[in-house]
């Protein structure tokens, strides 16, 4: 597979490995996310943040747990700031406030699994 293929041209497919970090590409001053699995029972959703951007504070019906995959973010939880870099995991209770902010650009694995 090219390295210098866009995003939208690299297709995740059952039963095949794909480049994670390849499958969503950052824009400038955005936020930009690709939703790669969906069914009735959870979703799996590829971030892009440049830095600087974020999610302000919600909250979800379902645990969400982050992964992140490149960058760096601060995760904050019911008020408490968590520094989540490359190669850790974070899991976003739910019913409890959370939000999002590109310490430095980063890329996510967010897994929702309805429960």
């Amino acid at each position: 597979m090219s390295q210098n293929k866009n995003s939208n041209e690299i297709k995740f497919r059952p039963a095949q490995a794909a480049p994670v970090a390849a499958l969503v590409d950052y824009q400038s001053a955005s936020i930009v996310s690709r939703e790669i699995v969906k069914g009735a029972t959870g979703r799996v959703t590829l971030f892009a943040f440049d830095e600087g951007e974020g999610l302000s504070e919600h909250t979800s019906p379902f645990n969400a747990l982050v992964q992140i995959i490149e960058g760096e973010a601060e995760i904050i939880i019911s008020g408490q700031p968590h520094r989540v870099a490359a190669g850790e995991l974070i899991l976003m209770p739910a019913q409890e406030p959370h939000a999002l902010k590109a310490l430095r650009r980063f890329k996510m694995i967010l897994t929702m699994i309805r429960s």
